[in-house]
């Protein structure tokens, strides 16, 4: 018989995901900058409150400041045989140790053969929305998805944030983990099952568009869907949930049914992970689709300090019904 649904924070199903995982496995372990002595005992949100006190020091390790030597640590001892969870502040701080996760984790199975698995998950934070500027509020997943070898995951809700964390820890690849750090506090109920890597899930059924979105742009498309409801507009609302391995089919049925799509997401619009979900849509969908898909993307411009800027920056809720107006009203004009 199922447990009923908890209803957590996102940052405490992550909490719940690494505790639960820890108990299971005793090869797991969880390295990070001030991750037992930060304010809440447990880095900057509170991920990882207790995990020191309950698994002990050997396993929860605080680490010098230097995204560099953690990221490369992390990677070395996953492929020496432990399960390794390495929390980085910002996901903006990644970039320090990208020799480590791109050139080193991602490479290793390739590079020796495959003797030998990385079972590294690299935990971090993106997204705007706190004003927190240029150099900590980044979007950065389209980067590592181009990357042979990594997995990227950006779960948007908190039993997304629980299953995928416990499937990435699982996983013997090399995992980039984002969290968003706008929806740490949103609550929602947790069923404490894993989601495997790979699959997508439908936020919302709809039958004139479909809108592919993922975390701080799937809330903000469900709010958009409301408003676009009331003017006869039904709008399904996709989560890849991970962008690598991303589940296109998915889409593809739902572009089937639409016959529409836009692509929303908060990194900037230009080269990012939107182009590839049209262009396979593109070519697998062309004769089922009444309009050219489209997407909305973040300006080409550093986030600014200024909340107000910032939100200017952003795809707005107002911005995501604008731009699905104009493509089903176009749409229903040309074949009325």
């Amino acid at each position: 018989m199922n447990k009923p649904a908890q209803q957590l924070t996102i940052w405490r199903a992550l909490n719940a995901a690494l505790h639960d995982e820890f108990t299971e496995d005793p090869s797991t372990i969880l390295m990070g900058e001030d991750i037992t002595t930060w304010g809440t005992g447990g880095g900057i949100y509170g991920v990882t409150r207790k995990m020191a006190q309950t698994f002990g020091p050997a396993r929860v390790r605080d680490t010098p400041i230097s995204e560099e030597a953690l990221i490369s640590a992390g990677a070395g001892a996953a492929m020496a045989g432990t399960r390794t969870v390495v929390e980085i502040m910002y996901s903006d701080f990644m970039l320090l140790g990208a020799d480590g996760l791109i050139n080193q984790a991602a490479k290793s199975r390739y590079m020796f053969g495959g003797q030998f698995d990385t079972p590294l998950v690299v935990r971090s934070n993106g997204g705007s929305g706190m004003g927190k500027a240029a150099q900590h509020s980044q979007s950065l997943e389209t980067l590592y998805a181009h990357i042979p070898g990594l997995e990227v995951v950006v779960p948007g809700t908190a039993n997304d944030a629980y299953g995928l964390l416990r499937s990435a820890i699982k996983s013997n690849n090399p995992t980039v983990f984002l969290e968003h750090k706008a929806l740490y506090y949103d609550k929602g109920p947790v069923t404490k099952e894993l989601i495997p890597l790979g699959k997508a899930r439908v936020a919302r059924e709809g039958s004139d568009i479909t809108i592919v979105a993922t975390q701080l742009m799937t809330k903000r498309a469900l709010e958009a869907a409301e408003i676009l409801a009331a003017q006869g507009i039904e709008a399904e609302i996709v989560d890849p949930r991970t962008l690598y391995p991303f589940d296109m089919e998915t889409v593809f049925n739902s572009v089937r049914k639409t016959r529409h799509l836009l692509v929303v997401h908060e990194a900037v619009r230009d080269f990012g992970w939107g182009g590839e979900f049209i262009s396979n849509t593109v070519q697998e969908c062309w004769g089922e689709l009444d309009a050219a898909p489209r997407r909305l993307g973040a300006a080409r411009t550093p986030i600014a300090y200024s909340e107000e800027l910032e939100s200017a920056v952003i795809p707005s809720v107002e911005g995501i019904v604008s731009e699905v107006l104009s493509v089903v009203r176009t749409t229903r004009k040309a074949l009325a």
